[in-house]
């Protein structure tokens, strides 16, 4: 079996239940799937259309502090998860090894979260699940979409997925060299870095999305990782920070996902 329904909780607000929270109030059913090492929590709702949209969320909080773990890295504050609640696509949001309450899972350990977070075993195991998964259910189709450092997932899954037609990435750290080093950050050496990595196949579109007030990952920042990665893509800049903003221009960027299908479907 490839994914268990589970219930969703609705109970005190740790950071998993309140991604349950969110995806209850969206009418989303919650999964489990089987990735090729990790288990992966996941959220799916039905919705018009034979594309699959995959929302992938940014890494949350892999750290308390500059010297200190985080013990549960889940998002606080469910960006990716919202956005989705929006869209009235086909849509599964698919989360990371040990996110959402299965921190305490034997296969995980704190470098899945921090140094490894973009590994090549994160990676793998993200693309099984989602393989099995749209296999299972028949969408020939994929959007991806990613927030964060789920563009960089994105990206890397993009890569390997041959059923992906469309990339899009909102505030995506697409350098991840260049953006641990203008931080201050410890370099992610266990990590693949999309900047690094060979152009993606013709059959990818890229839509990449920058926030003009966004201090984490500037859209200078996401058009140099664009460029050394030798990308023809397009790119957008709105008007947002990296948190904030992006729940009121996600309907005008479904339309544009849409404009951007619809193209590629022409003759």
């Amino acid at each position: 079996m490839v994914g268990i329904a589970i219930p969703v909780i609705t109970g005190c607000a740790s950071p998993a239940t309140k991604t349950e929270r969110v995806a209850a109030d969206s009418g989303m059913t919650g999964l489990l799937l089987v990735g090729s090492a990790f288990s992966h929590s996941a959220f799916f709702a039905e919705g018009r259309g034979d594309d699959l949209h995959v929302y992938l969320s940014g890494d949350g909080s892999p750290w308390i502090d500059e010297h200190r773990i985080a013990k549960d890295p889940t998002p606080r504050n469910p960006v990716a998860l919202r956005l989705m609640a929006l869209d009235p696509r086909p849509r599964l949001y698919l989360g990371r090894p040990c996110y959402h309450g299965l921190t305490d899972s034997s296969a995980c350990d704190p470098w899945l979260w921090t140094n490894g977070r973009y590994s090549e075993e994160v990676v793998a195991s993200m693309t099984h699940a989602l393989e099995e998964f749209i296999q299972q259910q028949d969408f020939r189709n994929v959007v991806l979409i990613g927030y964060s450092g789920g563009g960089v997932l994105a990206w890397l899954i993009a890569e390997r997925l041959e059923q992906v037609r469309l990339l899009v990435t909102l505030a995506a750290n697409l350098d991840t060299d260049a953006w641990t080093a203008r931080h201050g950050y410890t370099p992610l050496l266990g990590s693949l870095n999309p900047a690094k990595r060979a152009a993606l196949p013709a059959r990818v579109r890229q839509l990449h999305i920058a926030g003009e007030r966004d201090a984490n990952v500037p859209p200078a920042l996401i058009q140099t990782a664009l460029n050394s990665a030798g990308s023809q893509a397009i790119v957008q800049v709105l008007a947002s920070d990296h948190r904030c903003g992006w729940q009121d221009h996600w309907p005008s960027v479904l339309r544009a996902i849409s404009r951007i299908r619809e193209g590629q479907r022409d003759p």
